[in-house]
């Protein structure tokens, strides 16, 4: 049974930082590729940042430069460390594993709310 389990969410000021953790079973992690993705509040899902099998990553513009994805393949793990938060950050921000074309997984997210 395949399971991504998300955590480290929680509610932060503007201008702090939280770390975002993934934890995978069930797959042969180092061979998947990894993403974070977040929906906000009556939007619809976009990509934050990907990391491939091999390491390389992929943000998207609006967190360029205040998020870093990586992955820890000897404990099935991928994070998502989040500096300088803003409100419009705020969201469910769910982690993704794919293998090429044939395997998509989802976990079920974490509440990231960026709020005085």
């Amino acid at each position: 049974q395949v399971q991504l389990v998300e955590s480290g969410g929680g509610l932060v000021q503007p201008g702090g930082s939280l770390r975002l953790s993934c934890a995978a079973s069930g797959i042969n992690f180092r061979f998947y590729d990894m993403g974070w993705y977040r929906q906000a509040p009556g939007k619809q899902r976009e990509l934050a940042a990907t990391i491939t099998s091999g390491g390389s990553t992929n943000y998207a513009e609006s967190v360029q430069g205040r998020f870093t994805i990586s992955r820890d393949n000897a404990k099935n793990t991928v994070y998502l460390q989040m500096n300088s938060l803003k409100p419009e950050d705020t969201a469910v921000y769910s982690c993704n594993a794919h293998f090429q074309e044939i395997r998509d997984y989802w976990g079920q997210g974490t509440q990231v709310t960026v709020s005085s």
